[in-house]
Parts: structure tokens; C-alpha cells; sequence
């Protein structure tokens, strides 16, 4: 595979290598220099074919993934501006999107005017892990305390009665948006933030263990009513392969950090949940039902990452055949992002990719950075370097 863009087939070192280079030489520079707007401030949420920024409104959740893009960076030793593009990217924010009572609104417009006030608890739990990761880097007090008011405010006016918090969407009980939340909470947690959002960490693993998981089947659902029991109907039935991964990914971190064995076991069968959502073609697709069948053969790029970081966490605690196992399921999964990153342009990506083969031609989307850098991140972090 040529080293410039795609990873050696069947090599994980390699393909740790051939991925932080295109990270660290084609990404990082392409979406500080044309992602960001060094005009009004903040960054664009989509890059054309060309790699040139179109003028679309712009989501609080993106805002908040660009500046962990950039804080992560800059942790992990880019020779580029990370430390000031994750500055660029937080004053931006909360000029922009927090509101008096401490939330973050959800939208903005490329001129910088509000577009829609409301909240969402997806759109807080990245603004809380965009404030610990410059934080991790900066030691600025200030996100502490910002942190804190916006938990302050979202524990009053958003926590649900039966446990967890509620989402201001038509699903209102959603596992998604407290997977989000914990990542937070262990983001604040791994900072030094303290015991607020250890207790946070462990409330939503509680949450998770007793309710978001099918005790039988040992899969996360989606959607849920009031009392957390599954949602009735279609939305009910609905597992995404990707979730599945990504909250491997994190009940190992948390067990690992309380010394909770029992959760890490509850990763490892998650990750195997999730791998019924990789189809023949070696691609993690979008969409499951509870009987572990695909449902849906699209397959946007996200869920690649998820398979990609949960595998390499998850292979640090394995042996003999598991740990092979493992081993090759990141390495397919760095073999499927490597599709999705093959562009004209270096330095974008396609987002999906459809049961003929074919991506869905359009502009690549900011959002999707956040999850290529962890998985990225993740290979660099769990493969010795040279």
C-alpha cells in the first residue's frame, strides 16, 4: 500500500505509522488552514472535493470536536499550531454558542448569529470534553469552572427522575448522548477535574449496566422509555455496531480505572455484539436489530474508528487466541478507514460508503475528524514506535 495515504495490508505498526503521517502532514494542516475560519473565528463544518470551506450553519457539537481535535494534537506532539487552533476554537465557542444560563446552544451561522437557541444533551456532553482536553493542556482554571456551572445547570434542568438525563429530541431517552457524557467525565476525571465527575462516570456505567445493555443478548440498545426499558416498536429493536465498540471502548477504560473487572467483561461482550455488524466486505455497517442482524448495509465512516480503538484497547489485556482475534480485527477495521481517507485532496474523507461499493459523493464533513483522530490516537498509543 503506498505509505502517503493507505496502511500495509497486514502489518499494525505500519499501519499506525502510515496513519499518524497522514494525520500529523495532510489532515491537521489542511483543516487548520482551510477548516478554520481565521476571518470570524471557529471552524467550518464541511470542506468541498477541492478542500475549501463552504458556508453552512455550524453545530455547537462540531465547534466542540474541532477544539479536542486540535488539544489532542497538541498532546500528542504535532509540530503544528494545535495548542493555538484549540484556542482559536474555544473562544470562538463560547462567544458564540453559550448561552446566560451556561448551556450551549445549537446552532450558529456562518456570520455568526444565532440560529437556533435550543439545547440538546448531545451537544453539552462535547462541550464538557472540549474544555477538559485544552484543559489537559493549558491548566486553565476557567474550563474548570465553566465545566461545573454547565454540569450545575444541565443536573437541574435536565436529569431524569428514573436515573440518567433526558434529550430535548424526539427520542427522548437515548443511550447515545450519556456515551458521550462519560467520555466527558472520564476526559474530566483523567485531568484532575475531580470527584464530581468520577461520580458522574459511575453513574452513567450504572445506568449502562442495568438498563442501556439486554441482559440476554449482552448488546446496547439505542432508544428507550421513561422507566429505561426498551422503547416500544421499531426504535426499540434498533443496535448500531459502532455504539457497540464505543462503549467497549470506554466501560474497559472506566473498569480499568475503578478496578471493575466486571465491567471490562461487559466490553468484551459489546465488542463481540458489534462484530455481527461487520459484513463481508470487512466493513462495519450502521445499523443492527436485536437479533444481531444487519439491518442496514450502509456504512459511514465513524463506525471504522470505534472498531478500530475499541480492538486495540481491548488486545492490551488479551492473550493467545483472543489477542489474535483482536489483533486482526484492528487491523481490518485500520484497513476499512483507509477506504474512506483515499481522496483527491489529502487530508479528506468520504463519510459513507454503500452496500454497492460506492461512496456517497459530497463534501467531507468536520465532524468525522474527532473519531479518525482517537482512532488514530489509539493505534499510536497501544503500538510500540520505533
Amino acid at each position: 500500500m503506498d505509505n502517503r495515504t493507505h496502511p500495509p495490508t497486514d502489518d499494525i505498526a505500519g499501519c499506525s505509522v502510515a496513519l499518524n503521517r497522514w494525520l500529523n502532514e495532510a489532515a491537521l494542516p489542511l483543516w487548520w488552514e482551510e477548516g478554520a475560519d481565521h476571518v470570524s473565528g471557529g471552524f467550518h463544518e464541511l470542506l468541498d472535493l477541492d478542500g475549501r470551506p463552504l458556508p453552512v450553519a455550524r453545530r455547537a457539537r462540531v465547534q466542540a470536536r474541532q477544539v479536542f481535535v486540535y488539544a489532542r494534537a497538541a498532546a500528542a506532539g504535532w509540530e503544528g499550531p494545535g495548542h493555538a487552533a484549540a484556542e482559536h476554537g474555544i473562544r470562538y465557542f463560547r462567544s458564540r454558542y453559550r448561552r446566560s444560563d451556561g448551556l450551549f446552544r445549537r446552532l450558529v451561522g456562518a456570520d455568526g448569529h444565532t440560529l437556533d437557541d435550543s439545547v440538546t444533551l448531545y451537544d453539552q456532553a462535547f462541550a464538557l470534553l472540549a474544555m477538559a482536553s485544552l484543559h489537559a493542556i493549558n491548566g486553565d482554571i476557567s474550563l474548570c469552572d465553566d465545566s461545573q456551572t454547565l454540569f450545575d445547570v444541565m443536573a437541574a434542568t435536565m436529569r431524569h427522575e428514573a436515573g440518567g438525563f433526558r434529550e430535548t429530541a424526539e427520542n427522548v431517552f437515548q443511550s447515545n448522548p450519556h456515551m458521550h457524557l462519560l467520555e466527558a467525565a472520564l476526559a474530566w476525571a483523567e485531568a484532575g477535574g475531580g470527584a464530581v465527575w468520577e461520580r458522574l462516570a459511575d453513574e452513567i456505567v450504572e445506568l449502562c449496566l442495568s438498563h442501556f445493555i439486554d441482559r440476554e443478548g449482552g448488546f446496547l440498545r439505542e432508544y428507550f422509555g421513561p422507566d429505561w426499558t426498551p422503547a416500544p416498536g421499531d426504535a426499540g429493536r434498533i443496535v448500531e455496531p459502532g455504539h457497540q465498540f464505543e462503549w467497549a471502548w470506554l466501560l474497559e477504560r472506566w473498569g480499568k480505572r475503578r478496578g471493575f473487572e466486571a465491567a471490562q467483561r461487559v466490553a468484551d461482550s459489546l465488542f463481540v455484539a458489534g462484530s455481527y455488524g461487520v459484513d463481508a466486505r470487512g466493513i462495519a455497517v450502521d445499523e443492527m436489530d436485536d437479533s444481531l442482524s444487519i439491518r442496514s448495509g450502509r456504512a459511514r465512516l465513524w463506525p471504522q474508528t470505534e472498531r478500530l480503538k475499541a480492538a486495540m484497547l481491548l488486545r492490551e489485556r488479551a492473550d493467545g487466541e483472543t489477542r489474535i482475534a483482536l489483533e486482526r480485527h484492528a487491523l481490518d477495521a485500520a484497513k476499512a478507514l483507509a477506504r474512506y481517507l483515499e481522496m483527491p485532496t489529502k487530508g479528506l474523507w468520504r463519510d459513507k460508503l454503500h452496500p454497492n461499493g460506492e461512496f456517497t459523493i459530497e463534501p467531507a464533513p468536520a465532524s468525522s475528524f474527532y473519531h479518525i483522530v482517537c482512532a488514530v490516537e489509539a493505534l499510536q498509543e497501544q503500538t510500540p514506535q520505533s
